[in-house]
């Protein structure tokens, strides 16, 4: 008999209507295998996502082919089995500390959980592999050819699931595979062998794990293990297992773990292991989605500050239903993209250098505060040359060693959000499309996260939330009345050498068309809030007062901009998010208390890098003065 995700239970949907059914058998099938009946399963054209109670699988194409069809399963089954085989609170206690390793463990855990189901079920085992098949085939990983690019998380997870599932890797997948077995084979073959007999087990996997990750010298990322917790919560805590079960990670227990997937309302990509274009089972869900997704809260993050915010704003939106939240590489065809990035290089060919100055004198800044705070006066470290002459003159005194003290800013995140309205159409947006790229990577090479969105609508004048208005017979007041798009240019997790190419997106003709700023920035900060780093940074570039045709000539004047610094009140005054602004021809000091104007989009590169810098300085300059008091006391 044929298990619920098994294909032969399964048809190819004909038209609208046997689509609808085909609807409903897999959202009855997710929930089946999750054993969650009140699982809310729902389809939409955003990104796929789990949060909470509730899964969101991607909507199919008018004319879907068995492949859309068998990649919508696979999603629905994996997302399943991690809500039915995944124990948020196990998996947070024996967390590796380092953001590689995290990574690693991450990713063998979902292949765990889906090794599970594809042994159980042929029919999941063949979604899932179409899964991922498209997966690394959209993260362009088919023709990879340098361990550099090639994401040793993924190629862990997939090398896991052979072990466990005697299932090769996807075509896409191989030379990732491959790039990396012979180094994984030499250093934890021993490790790799023994996870099938832990399978079932999710606390000795993990430990198995750890040591996995142990013998390929991460030793030092791993972190306690937290034995006395372990010890505290095994057998006769079983009860709260039950509660975890039944709950779906929304209990007390989930809100201590500090990366769960279920419990949290992840940017995209937020598991640090999971690639960041194709990944299905740890997607944002946007707050119109699952505003309950951020209730959970977590040891290190600040809760939300706008939880009642419709109270506290006079504003609203006629529609949701036509609002987008992309990534580049969605919107464009890869041939497109990179001829659109040669086309952004070649224009920007003299600019490159003066931003690249810039960019090497921030560098300079911050590797500087890196390495200018030390403790002194210890037992052991590094041997204070300094200090020797003590030894020289009194051979009876002992030697003295430094150790470098860690900086704010190798914990921080850094969100660029760009306007990319009409109205930048030109100079201005080739500026800040190469000034972001370049921030990006300098950032990047200092251990400083980077994430850069874009902002636009999808329609001049209305779109399809305007159609839907005049059909209703044009209901007074009726709030925002556009189509917003909202892009991801670079996510967080996501390195600099796989987002450059996005940018190009910029260049595209059509792409830039009107701003709702108020929106974009509210989406930009709950993305950020929801990030694990303990600095948050988002910087707005803007030219121009938000500004939407349909929007305004059916609310007051001002409506918008009223919004926008509602917006912007909120999070200066309520939000751990530091909060800048430059704007281009446009004087944004009105609106924003950290904030630059400047005349010419050529000035954009020197403040973009000296804002930044301030901002930075500024707290090396707090870490200092502490560290002064600590050693007065």
């Amino acid at each position: 008999m044929a298990g619920p995700g098994d294909n032969s239970t399964r048809s190819k949907p004909k038209a609208n209507g046997e689509g609808e059914a085909f609807k409903r058998a897999v959202s009855v099938c997710v929930r089946a295998i999750a054993g969650d009946h009140d699982l809310e399963v729902g389809f939409a054209k955003d990104r796929p996502a789990f949060a909470g109670n509730r899964a969101r699988l991607p909507e199919l194409p008018k004319k879907p082919t068995i492949s859309d069809i068998a990649v919508t399963r696979g999603i629905g089954d994996s997302m399943a089995l991690k809500r039915a085989c995944h124990d948020n609170r196990i998996h947070a206690k024996l967390a590796p500390e380092g953001k590689q390793a995290r990574a690693i463990y991450d990713a063998v855990e979902q292949a765990r959980v889906e090794a599970i189901g594809s042994r159980a079920m042929l029919g999941v085992a063949d979604n899932i592999g179409s899964m991922l098949e498209e997966k690394y085939a959209k993260a362009n990983l088919a023709d990879v050819k340098d361990q550099a690019d090639a994401p040793i998380e993924e190629a862990i997870a997939l090398m896991v699931r052979e072990k466990l599932t005697g299932r090769p890797a996807p075509k896409s997948g191989e030379r990732m595979v491959n790039l990396w077995r012979k180094w994984v084979e030499e250093k934890a073959s021993a490790d790799l062998d023994g996870l099938a007999a832990k399978l079932d087990d999710q606390n000795a996997f993990a430990r198995v794990v750890r040591d996995m990750l142990a013998s390929m010298e991460m030793a030092e990322e791993l972190g306690d293990d937290q034995e006395s917790e372990e010890a505290e919560d095994s057998d006769d805590d079983q009860p709260q297992g039950e509660e975890k079960s039944e709950e779906g990670g929304e209990d007390d227990s989930g809100s201590d773990d500090s990366q769960s997937e279920d419990a949290e309302p992840s940017a995209e990509d937020q598991e640090a292991g999971e690639t960041d274009a194709a990944d299905a089972t740890s997607d944002e869900m946007t707050d119109e989605d699952d505003p309950d997704a951020e209730t959970p809260g977590e040891a290190k993050r600040p809760d939300n500050p706008f939880t009642n915010l419709p109270k506290e704003i006079d504003y609203k939106v006629f529609s949701t239903a036509f609002d987008e939240t992309v990534g580049a590489e969605e919107l464009c065809e890869e041939e497109e993209l990179d001829r659109l990035r040669a086309f952004l290089d070649k224009q920007l060919s003299n600019l490159q250098g003066v931003v690249g100055r810039l960019a090497n004198r921030l560098q300079r800044r911050l590797m500087a505060q890196q390495n200018r705070s030390w403790d002194f006066d210890l037992e052991e470290g590094y041997l204070d040359p300094a200090r020797l002459v003590r030894v020289v003159i009194d051979p009876m005194q002992p030697l003295s060693f430094k150790q470098e003290r860690d900086t704010k800013f190798r914990d921080t995140v850094v969100t660029l959000v760009l306007d990319n309205s009409g109205s930048m159409r030109g100079r201005p947006i080739t500026v800040a499309a190469t000034c972001a790229d370049i921030l990006a990577r300098t950032l990047e090479r200092c251990g400083v996260s980077v994430e850069i969105l874009g902002f636009t609508t999808r329609a001049w004048k209305g779109g399809q939330a305007r159609e839907k208005w005049l059909k209703d017979g044009k209901p007074p007041n009726p709030g925002r009345l556009n189509d917003l798009r909202h892009i991801i240019y670079k996510s967080a997790d996501m390195p600099w050498r796989r987002a450059r190419r996005n940018l190009g997106l910029m260049m595209r003709e059509g792409l830039l068309k009107e701003n709702i700023d108020g929106e974009a920035l509210l989406w930009a900060h709950n993305r950020l809030i929801a990030r694990p780093e303990q600095r948050k940074i988002l910087m707005m570039i803007s030219d121009g007062a938000p500004v939407d045709d349909s929007t305004l000539s059916v609310n007051p004047g001002n409506y918008l901009e009223r919004h926008l610094r509602a917006v912007i009140e909120l999070i200066e005054s309520r939000s751990p998010v530091e909060l800048l602004a430059i704007g281009i021809g446009h004087d944004v000091t009105r609106y924003y208390r950290r904030a630059v104007t400047i005349v010419d989009a050529e000035e954009l590169a020197g403040a973009m890098t000296e804002q930044l810098a301030s901002l930075f300085g500024e707290e090396s300059v707090r870490d200092t003065r502490r560290g002064g008091l600590r050693r007065a006391g």
